[in-house]
């Protein structure tokens, strides 16, 4: 495998695993909790679904050959509250993800090193890709947070539950065949 391969694989193993973070929040919320904003300057989980959404649709919509920026595109709009249900928001956070994916697993290692434009600003596609790479998680980060805040002691922990990281550790070196 040359490493432009391993780098495309390994992009695309972290986007689905910050992905399913986010499933695995949603699972726990609430129609209402969604909506829950924790002040009145805060995005909600639902605004913040709304502007993932744009991105990814106007980023990865013919990534190689159009502007990440389409003109259709109203970012400022993806930060006002929308009348939608939960089902709603998570067909917007299906649909923006499959575009993501879709788009990511149709690259070639050669298409690394090619020039793309986001506000007609250049970027070469490995950097689009580790600049997404950021963004994404900071948002699903938010969400978690949210998450966490609106289920507080029925939260089930996606990571290492507290006072579980001994635990974790010495599963991992058995899993992995290490001795401390």
């Amino acid at each position: 495998m040359t490493l432009e391969q391993g780098f495309l694989k390994d992009c695309i193993k972290r986007f689905k695993a910050y992905k399913e973070l986010g499933d695995k929040t949603f699972e726990q919320l609430q129609d209402a909790d969604f909506f829950f904003r924790p002040s009145p300057e805060s995005n909600s989980i639902a605004i913040i679904i709304q502007h993932m959404y744009g991105n990814m649709m106007s980023r990865w919509t013919n990534f190689l050959t159009e502007d990440g920026e389409k003109p259709w595109r109203k970012r400022d709009a993806e930060f006002e509250s929308m009348d939608c249900s939960k089902a709603d928001l998570i067909s917007f956070w299906e649909t923006g993800w499959h575009t993501v994916l879709t788009t990511l697993e149709s690259l070639e290692p050669e298409d690394l090193m090619k020039t793309v434009t986001i506000r007609t600003e250049p970027h070469l596609v490995y950097d689009v890709l580790l600049r997404q790479l950021a963004h994404y998680p900071y948002h699903i980060g938010q969400i978690l947070y949210i998450g966490k805040i609106v289920r507080d002691k029925d939260w089930k922990s996606l990571s290492i539950p507290k006072g579980g990281s001994d635990a974790y550790l010495q599963q991992m070196q058995e899993q992995h065949q290490q001795k401390p």
